[in-house]
């Protein structure tokens, strides 16, 4: 059951909060003003987007610990420094890199922040952005662009991961280039295959209207069923990203990529994913690679995935306005999810503004 809880104080101790108190127990509330520590700084949180793993964590699974505020796609405003924290000031607009590496373990030695073996995590680990303040540590703040929006600050971690998908394949121009799923990460992945001079792009979902948003994003073709990507793929494609994360697009990426091609998957299933008999030949005979990519991260931290993304965002090169179908309240939220969840309404980027009634 969600519910709200509309906030009657003006003690500037609380604020409100969207805060996950069980699968599917979702209360907009209010709840003490987190105070940050050293080395942390309190943001005033400018706008926090949907990612599509918050539904089934906010709905079906829960987080590692509750109860527990969610959100980890988010821009801010530094609000006030903890103790030690210099070289930042009040006011400025800050993106947050959603991963907390420890910095300690042999992977973040090595740069490899995504593999760390003790990294918390807003939203899921420690409380996140669906609310009016959330606490982050210095090494978290991506300054951002002079005259970048706020909600553009707030989808960079989408494109930041597509980018850091589509770097895993050497992706070159004049490649040929399927994109599987037209959510945010896929029509930014659209967008960095074209900046990258891909050859031919071609964008698959089973929604017309994403199928709409993937040509507006620069696709060459948008189609809605293998049939037809199979019709363009000629012995296959030489970069494949998967980012809608269901069995059958899992079998369809690796069945669609050709001669010593690269496929990357990003989408995170929640069903037993099995490939084809015919599809593991294929993919066998055709000598073509097949990535994982988590998250978006490299060194130094959070990447230069991130701090490219925040530059064509802020230049105008990578369009993101146009992804946005839901600009909502914290109030809105536990219905929201719930539709979402359903599906019982067309919806690509939503996007929360706490902080604006």
């Amino acid at each position: 059951m969600t519910t709200v809880t509309p906030s009657t104080t003006t003690d500037t101790t609380t604020m409100t909060a969207a805060v996950l108190h069980a699968a599917g127990d979702i209360r907009v509330e209010d709840v003490t003003v987190p105070t940050p520590g050293p080395g942390e700084v309190l943001l005033k949180v400018a706008a926090c987007g949907v990612c599509g793993s918050d539904i089934p964590r906010m709905l079906r699974n829960g987080g590692y610990i509750l109860p527990i505020i969610c959100g980890h796609e988010f821009s801010g405003w530094i609000e006030e420094l903890g103790e030690g924290v210099t070289g930042f000031e009040i006011g400025t607009l800050v993106s947050v890199p959603p991963l907390i590496p420890c910095y300690h373990c042999d992977y973040c030695l090595k740069g490899e922040f995504g593999l760390c073996e003790n990294y918390d995590y807003f939203g899921s680990r420690s409380n996140g952005a669906y609310a009016q303040y959330v606490v982050a540590p210095v090494g978290n703040l991506l300054v951002m662009p002079e005259g970048i929006d706020p909600r553009a600050a707030a989808m960079l971690d989408p494109a930041a991961i597509a980018l850091h998908g589509l770097w895993k394949t050497g992706l070159r121009a004049g490649h040929r280039v399927l994109v599987v799923g037209a959510g945010p990460i896929g029509l930014f992945a659209v967008q960095w295959a074209k900046i990258h001079g891909a050859g031919q792009i071609v964008a698959i979902d089973l929604s017309e209207q994403k199928s709409q948003m993937a040509l507006e994003a620069g696709a060459t073709h948008a189609v809605q069923t293998f049939d037809e990507a199979k019709a363009l793929a000629g012995r296959g494609f030489d970069i494949v990203l998967e980012s809608a994360g269901v069995p059958v697009t899992a079998d369809m990426a690796a069945h669609l990529t050709g001669p010593q091609g690269h496929a990357v998957f990003i989408g995170i299933p929640h069903a037993p994913v099995t490939l084809d008999k015919e599809t593991f030949n294929r993919f066998m005979r055709q000598e073509a690679t097949l990535h994982g990519s988590w998250n978006s991260f490299s060194a130094p931290f959070p990447g230069d995935e991130w701090r490219v993304a925040a530059a064509k965002l802020a230049d105008g090169t990578l369009k993101w306005e146009f992804m946005i179908t839901h600009e909502l309240p914290l109030s809105a939220l536990p219905d929201m999810m719930v539709t979402l969840g359903d599906r019982s309404e067309f919806t690509s980027k939503v996007i929360f503004m706490p902080n604006e009634a």
